[in-house]
């Protein structure tokens, strides 16, 4: 198709740093520390609990210190507020 491809360099986190926020959370907080085996499906059993813990435990800085669930729910929670309050 004439697609060229631009690959990122490694560690550049002024092209994409929440990527590269990311993927050092990640390596920091699972790779580094959960005991695995490199079987396929051992691995991917120990990413789904990480990503439940991440997901529902974990507070994060740049969401107030809220998990990723929490600040979901008190975004939707305020979307139905401003959809049911009468206007003034």
């Amino acid at each position: 198709m004439g697609i060229k491809l631009f690959g990122l360099p490694p560690r550049s986190p002024k092209f994409d740093g929440y990527v590269e926020r990311e993927q050092r959370t990640h390596t920091e907080e699972f790779y580094e520390v959960t005991d695995t085996s490199f079987d396929i499906l051992e691995l991917n059993q120990a990413q789904l609990e990480w990503e439940k813990v991440y997901n529902t435990i974990r507070p994060h800085q740049l969401l107030g210190y809220l998990t990723p669930l929490e600040y979901l729910e008190q975004y939707w929670q305020n979307k139905r507020k401003e959809k049911v309050s009468p206007i003034i």
